[in-house]
């Protein structure tokens, strides 16, 4: 039998973060458990016939002083900090990123009928507008932004990526991730092409060689021989003895557990799982993302890094190019993409369908030109994108951590902690674990 401190489930960046300061900052043994031939989980890369292809786009938005300190270190000279280039198209026209500030360029009637919803919305009282968990976004997002933008952008791209009525939404995940503009943001970006950059997002660093999966590789580095496990998942998890029955290792004895695995998978493997539980697991909701990657010739939509897709006859909602990150993502001459399709976690797909309709759909668009060849072709499904922030998921958390808290297990990450989140945000995750872990 093998005996850790910490048995650490999921090589992605938040387990191989937790790995690293347990190792940096205390006296504690760990060991992470990954079912892939390869670290990093969603955060990874594949490389076929010269492209680089990541799990859809994976950009790097540093925020937190250690964290950029950190990951500036550990790809040291191997990182591009860009400016984005985002952009919407619908109405046979690109706009700026976000919508609700940058209508210039609509037809005149769109135009009208945003500013005109939005400015109905200027004289509510602020109180009617405050983000609670009693709010559905929908509701929120009417009175925000007013029916026009609603209508023309954020309804059709929220549904299409959530796969489901928004009125079933919370408020609890957008605070970041969707920008509220001034009143006399949205009136300049009506009448003129702005430029300003809106929300978190608005410059991102990328590894120049090597795809995302240079970050995950350099920090499993820096982790202790035999630390990282790869091939190797757990079975089943007996939380009262405190062992686990891992893949191609056998029963691992350990005294504290971190959790990085989706929520939902996780309490699938514990053993003797009060009802109460289990049926809080199924509570919870997610979304699939199934990614086609594309290899073509020919320089697609240079300068531009992502668009967004609302309009329904669009079947994604989300085309990138890789080789605007990092000309090293495709060889010379030709560009590499990622088409992004959300489907509810629980729907059966045919990818050859969805292949389909994507190729028709880029030509339409103009993005895939007859000139354009596709050289390769490659599908990388993330069974669990996006946890669904829904009214039921906070109540479904409040019997789940408790929980897992009596029975000293850390489930942290974007997946762990069933929340939407970002890369740097996983990496200080797993820092902020070790620490705890290192006091106890």
């Amino acid at each position: 039998m093998i005996k850790t401190d910490v048995l650490i489930l999921g090589g992605g960046l938040a387990g191989l973060s937790t790995a690293y300061h347990l190792n940096k900052n205390s006296g504690l043994s760990a060991l992470i458990v990954e079912k892939e031939k390869y670290p990093g989980g969603a955060a990874s890369s594949i490389f076929r016939k010269g492209f680089t292809f990541d799990f859809t786009g994976h950009l790097l938005h540093l925020h937190d002083p250690y964290g950029k300190k950190l990951i500036q270190d550990l790809l040291k000279g191997n990182l591009r900090e860009i400016k984005r280039s985002s952009w919407i198209y619908s109405h046979e026209v690109l706009t700026r990123y976000p919508f609700q500030a940058n209508t210039y360029g609509l037809p005149d009637s769109v135009i009208d009928e945003c500013l005109l919803g939005f400015l109905k919305t200027v004289h509510r009282p602020t109180k009617t507008a405050r983000k609670t968990t009693q709010v559905s976004f929908k509701d929120w997002a009417l009175r925000t932004f007013g029916d026009g933008i609603c209508k023309h952008f954020l309804f059709p791209y929220n549904e299409k990526l959530w796969q489901r009525k928004l009125s079933t939404m919370t408020t609890e995940w957008q605070g970041r991730f969707v920008p509220a503009p001034k009143v006399s943001e949205v009136l300049y970006g009506a009448l003129m092409d702005q430029t300003k950059a809106f929300g978190y997002n608005a410059s991102f660093v990328y590894p120049r060689q090597g795809g995302i999966q240079s970050l995950p590789n350099a920090l499993s580095q820096r982790l202790k021989k035999n630390q990282l496990l790869l091939s190797s998942e757990a079975i089943w998890i007996n939380l009262k003895t405190k062992e686990a029955l891992v893949k191609n290792l056998g029963i691992v004895s350990f005294k504290r557990l971190v959790n990085t695995v989706p929520l939902t998978d996780f309490i699938s493997l514990c053993k003797e799982t009060p009802a109460r539980v289990l049926s809080a697991a199924e509570n919870l909701s997610s979304n699939s993302v199934y990614c086609l990657n594309l290899g073509v010739s020919g320089n697609l939509m240079p300068g531009k890094h992502w668009i967004y897709f609302p309009e329904k006859k669009y079947p994604f909602y989300r085309v990138g190019f890789y080789n605007q990150f990092a000309s090293s993502n495709a060889p010379a001459g030709s560009s590499s993409l990622y088409v992004e399709f959300s489907r509810d976690s629980k729907t059966k797909v045919r990818l050859s369908h969805m292949e389909s309709l994507a190729l028709k759909a880029l030509r339409d668009c103009k993005i895939l030109r007859s000139d354009n060849r596709v050289i390769i072709k490659e599908w990388l499904p993330i069974k669990c994108g996006y946890v669904v922030y829904d009214f039921k998921r906070t109540k479904a958390l409040n019997t789940l951590f408790p929980f897992l808290a009596k029975n000293e297990v850390e489930s942290i990450g974007r997946y762990g902690a069933w929340k939407y989140s970002f890369m740097e945000e996983a990496i200080m995750d797993g820092k902020k674990c070790a620490e705890k872990l290192a006091l106890c």
